[in-house]
């Protein structure tokens, strides 16, 4: 269903409030590129720092501007069962094609504590869940065989989105987790490789600036048109470092401010990000010619 690109949508900010002009060209712009999906809200989305109207709202002027010419995944994790209930009760109701749900962050659950989070979530919508795996930012790690357990026995967990950077793990699932079930990479420098042993596609950061070459990155492997996909991978692969070199999405939305792109301001506590490395961001902007 997620299969290629899905961009992992900036929020741009204005004068401390959503950038409601701004969020529709940038839907407009991901459209108009050949992105397959479009997420909401995710960690690039700064989601941690979105009040509960802020979140609604931003679902419905996605949902409008998209009109269905892509497919919406609506992030509602939080490391609150409670609170990702009452969000998902917004993607019920939006019109969103599917949820993304983070493993809880800080509060690191036990095993039995992650399945029972996960269980409850499936029961309460008939939409597709992707479970989101970024040990990096939650201190934990979902274990394969429970990502197996969860989609034997919910069949609407239809994929995962896996950030934890060991392509290992993305062989263990496409070896142990049927066909059907979506792995999709979470971390850009690994997209390619984690295609290569069962990935069907990525949720991208670097998307939000180059969302016609990931597009075509993804589809190209799917081709088999390996060596195309592969100089698309490694034209961009500094590009993409780069864009991680600090605190996502502090170097993406820097880098649509020199594009000229709709990207405003970053929400605190993220601050802007160090002079040395925008020069670094900014020669290799221009020697991609994106600016």
């Amino acid at each position: 269903m997620f299969q290629f690109c899905t961009v992992a949508m900036i929020t741009p900010f204005k004068e401390g409030k959503l950038d409601e002009a701004g969020i529709r060209k940038n839907v407009e712009y991901y459209v108009e590129k050949g992105v397959e999906g479009i997420l909401i809200a995710g960690t690039t989305g700064e989601s941690p720092t979105l009040n509960a109207e802020e979140f609604k709202r931003l679902t419905v002027i996605v949902e409008e501007t998209a009109r269905k010419r892509v497919r919406t995944m609506l992030n509602i994790g939080t490391n609150s069962t409670e609170k990702s209930l009452k969000n998902l009760s917004v993607a019920n109701s939006s019109g969103v094609d599917a949820v993304l749900a983070i493993t809880p962050y800080y509060n690191k659950p036990n095993r039995s504590g992650m399945k029972e989070h996960y269980s409850q979530i499936a029961k309460e919508t008939d939409l597709p869940i992707y479970i989101y795996n970024v040990p990096s930012r939650t201190g934990i790690n979902i274990d394969v065989n429970l990502v197996a357990e969860l989609r034997t026995e919910h069949r609407n967990i239809a994929g995962i989105k896996e950030a934890a950077g060991n392509i290992d793990r993305v062989s263990e699932m496409a070896s142990s987790i049927d066909a059907d079930f979506e792995i999709l990479s979470g971390d850009d420098t690994l997209t390619l490789p984690s295609m290569a042993v069962g990935a069907k596609g990525v949720i991208s950061v670097s998307a939000n600036i180059i969302p016609s070459e990931i597009s075509q990155m993804t589809r190209a492997f799917s081709m088999d048109e390996t060596s195309r996909a592969k100089d698309i991978h490694l034209k961009y692969f500094c590009l993409t470092k780069l864009l991680f070199i600090e605190t996502n999405p502090v170097p993406v939305k820097t880098a649509m401010r020199m594009m000229g792109m709709p990207s405003g301001e970053l929400r605190l506590p993220l601050g802007e990000m160090s002079e040395k490395n925008k020069a670094l961001l900014k020669k290799e902007l221009e020697n991609l010619n994106l600016i």
